[in-house]
């Protein structure tokens, strides 16, 4: 059972920020999404024609890279079972459309292969993400996804992250449920924040602010699709694994953006595969989000703070 108390006044440290750095003008795409969503499958074509039709009324490479993303997070969905272990085969741009199924590698070669083909300049990353709370501080674990960089001009400025795996939807943390999903979010992604959920195995795929190392990416929590909604830039503590004693305090806090409208925060609590989600009290000034809990419970288990019904950050708790 999980206690939670009311603090008096806001008192919120924020050890580890994310300095941003700038992120090109927000723009509409929803002309693009919803040609490219009226186009359907286009089943039983090749890579370069799908390309060409996806494409065609476009001019602005920007604007023809989002259009491939969309076709992409529509019509492809993460194969689980390859997913459950850790299995790349099928996964060739060919075999991805054959099956339409594909795991983070063919999910990025597929996209860069029609960003070359759109004369797109792209090129794929490989590197770590953490897909639940017991991978934190687990630096052993192997590459286990990839993404895009599209190369918009020479300048790493110009550079820009795209996930067309998360774009397309989200699995359990077992990787046996898909729920298809359209996340924009991973197009031209915000870099801070996708530094804090992936980590490329080569350093020059850095873009932005990022952990300096492996070690330091997985002492981090795990960091949720919310982020992005909510502009994350800091949180409090910035381990993933906290270690209390039952029964004692433990203060939680967040950076989000200013302007973000705060109606119900929550903790969802994972024991012996059993969830439940606990009400908070909390308080919220310009963005900063203050909880204070305590866990009754001991053992070691997954905590995620949900922010208006959407997760934010998951942490591992171990309570003596």
């Amino acid at each position: 059972m999980i206690n939670f108390l009311k603090k008096t006044g806001f008192i919120l440290l924020i050890p580890v920020s994310f300095n941003t750095i700038a992120q090109t003008a927000a723009k509409n795409y929803k002309a693009i999404d919803a040609y490219v969503q009226k186009l359907g499958s286009l089943d039983s074509l090749n890579m370069g024609t799908i390309t060409a039709i996806v494409t065609k009324p476009f001019t602005d490479k920007k604007d023809k890279a989002r259009a491939i993303f969309d076709w992409i997070a529509y019509n492809i969905s993460f194969d689980t079972k390859a997913g459950r272990t850790a299995n790349t085969q099928k996964n060739s741009v060919t075999e991805v459309l054959l099956y339409r199924k594909a795991v983070g590698i063919g999910y990025a070669s597929l996209f860069q292969d029609m960003c070359s083909s759109a004369n797109i300049r792209c090129l794929t990353a490989d590197g770590f993400i953490k897909t639940n709370a017991e991978q934190v501080e687990d630096t052993k674990t192997e590459i286990n996804h990839s993404w895009a960089v599209v190369q918009l001009g020479q300048s790493p400025e110009e550079w820009f992250y795209v996930d067309p795996a998360f774009g397309s939807g989200y699995t359990d943390a077992d990787y046996k449920i898909f729920t298809k999903s359209f996340n924009d979010a991973y197009f031209f992604a915000d870099k801070t924040i996708f530094n804090l959920q992936h980590y490329p195995d080569n350093e020059a795929w850095k873009l932005g602010p990022a952990p300096k190392s492996k070690k330091d990416f997985y002492a981090l929590p795990l960091i949720r699709s919310a982020a992005y909604e909510f502009k994350l830039t800091g949180l409090y503590p910035p381990n993933g694994r906290i270690h209390l004693q039952a029964r004692k305090l433990q203060t939680l806090g967040f950076k989000l953006d200013s302007a973000a409208i705060i109606s119900k925060v929550t903790l969802l609590i994972q024991e012996h595969k059993k969830s439940r989600q606990e009400d908070v009290i909390y308080s919220v000034d310009k963005g900063l989000i203050n909880i204070t809990c305590k866990f009754d419970q001991s053992g070691s288990y997954p905590v995620t703070v949900v922010v208006n019904g959407k997760e934010l950050v998951t942490y591992m708790v171990e309570v003596e």
